[in-house]
């Protein structure tokens, strides 16, 4: 399962990175592939796995913020081998390349 995920603490002021590092963190010690950008962090792996990380981020930016905003998008392929995180962006790139 690939799922996209922003967590956002409701505080205030404007600024959240430090909230957000922290989630950040948790989400690249807890193993499955994952990447982040911008606007999101992406996650490889199963179910369960998945939604155990999210969970941590969500509870961790609740110790310290008094609401949370969660979005989430899951792309759920069981039948489909690990890997996906990468190779659905290495398939565009290559696309855009061979359009040249």
């Amino acid at each position: 399962m690939l799922a996209a995920f922003s967590i956002t603490p409701i505080v205030t002021g404007e600024s959240v990175s430090d909230l957000v590092t922290e989630t950040v963190r948790i989400v690249r010690a807890s193993g499955p592939p994952n990447e982040t950008n911008a606007m999101f962090t992406n996650l490889e792996g199963e179910w369960d796995e998945i939604m155990a990380v999210i969970k941590a981020c969500v509870d961790a930016a609740a110790q310290a913020a008094p609401r949370v905003s969660v979005v989430m998008k899951l792309d759920h392929r069981p039948a489909e081998p690990s890997g996906r995180i990468h190779r659905k962006v290495e398939s565009i790139e290559q696309k855009l390349l061979d359009e040249d």
